[in-house]
């Protein structure tokens, strides 16, 4: 996961994250990499538009983010 996270904060790639707060509230955003460090990150948060820090050990799941196709 580290790995993902380091290779998007270089390439500026968008990933789709689900992410379990301290609270325990689950959400899903939409974020843009900007520094890692040992145990969480910074990233630009699409949902909440505004920079936001991450623990690694809260996410749940995290990808690129898919593109709907639309087709015939």
């Amino acid at each position: 996961m580290k790995g993902l996270l380091k290779r998007a904060a270089e390439s500026k790639e968008v990933l789709e994250m689900i992410y379990q707060n301290n609270k325990g509230e689950f959400s899903q955003r939409r974020i843009q990499v900007i520094k890692m460090n040992e145990e969480s990150f910074s990233a630009y948060c699409f949902t909440r538009k505004q920079q936001r820090t991450f623990k690694i050990s809260n996410i749940l799941s995290v990808g690129p983010v898919r593109k709907v196709r639309r087709g015939a």
